[in-house]
């Protein structure tokens, strides 16, 4: 048995000559970051919830990245964070949706895991319950850039309807498999630009933005939300892996064209207990990893060579 982690920072409109060179550096660094943080654990022998969470706090600390901090900003200017950990193991899960204070959702959402009773916690309750658990507390304004709050008033000056979906899906994720064979996923996200009335995506319901599950794989989504959710997408795929014996990859190609056919664009990363790994998106590009005993490699744009 080897272990594997996957990662991706998003998908959307990046394409090569797009982004400036200096962004497209920030970018590779964060992700090669973030494998830094997962690898450790991995081929020491830690577990694949260590390892998802330790390669999304990297990402969430990141502002290249739109989650926790330089997460897009909501349509009255703050930030709103969501995220959600799953352990494949047992299928214990935890999600957060609405957060403003919390320095690390993704440790919030395994701290409702594993702290409480519950599933989904969300907005100041949410906040309550992370500082009880002794996670860190920050003024919102400390997500927040200059580039995001940029982002707001351009999408704002199109009017009040603007919706951003044709900007980038920034949110992040990380699957992996360690060494006893065990996966787990775990997704972060700020949303979307502008977003209002308490808007919350995929990334935290289990299911369509994140499952894990050591009878298929784990899987992490980016993209349009909403239809993300109608295809109950993360689930999805691991129950073609399970019900029907297709391969990793066959099984996230047939989800992302069912969620193309409802209307929706994003990307998917997926690992198996044995070690299989898969990516795939409709977007032009997507900020994605993978590192294995065998290497690693990092990509944003989508000719770029994956393996």
């Amino acid at each position: 048995m080897s272990w594997k982690l996957v990662i991706h920072g998003g998908s959307g409109s990046m394409k090569r000559g797009g982004l400036s060179a200096e962004a497209d550096e920030l970018g590779r660094a964060g992700l090669n970051a973030a494998l830094d943080a997962g690898q450790a654990i991995l081929a020491a022998g830690g577990s694949a919830l260590d390892a998802v969470e330790a390669a999304s706090r990297v990402l969430e600390e990141d502002p290249c990245f739109n989650a926790g901090r330089g997460s897009v900003l909501a349509y009255d200017g703050h930030v709103e964070l969501d995220a959600a950990i799953m352990d494949g193991r047992d299928r214990r899960c935890g999600a957060v949706a609405g957060l403003k204070s919390t320095r690390a959702p993704i440790s919030a959402a395994r701290a409702v895991m594993e702290q409480s009773p519950h599933v989904l916690m969300s907005y100041e309750g949410a906040d309550d319950f992370a500082c009880e658990a002794g996670l860190e507390q920050v003024p919102n304004r400390w997500f927040v850039t200059a580039e995001r709050r940029r982002q707001l008033d351009e999408l704002l000056a199109q009017g009040a309807n603007a919706f951003d979906a044709d900007i980038k899906y920034g949110t992040i994720g990380a699957v992996a498999v360690d060494l006893d064979g065990h996966v787990a996923a775990a997704t972060s996200t700020g949303g979307l630009t502008a977003k209002r009335w308490g808007r919350i995506g995929d990334s935290p319901l289990i299911g369509a933005g994140t499952y894990a599950d050591d009878r298929a794989a784990a899987v992490s989504a980016t993209g349009l939300g909403e239809v993300f959710i109608r295809a109950a997408a993360a689930h999805e795929l691991c129950a073609r892996v399970r019900m029907t014996g297709v391969g990793l990859q066959e099984a996230l190609d047939g989800v992302l064209g069912e969620v193309k056919a409802l209307g929706g664009n994003g990307g998917l990363i997926a690992v198996s207990p044995s070690g299989e790994a898969a990516w795939g998106f409709t977007t032009p590009g997507m900020y994605r990893g993978m590192a294995g005993p065998d290497g690693r490699c990092v990509a944003i744009y989508g000719e770029e060579s994956e393996r």
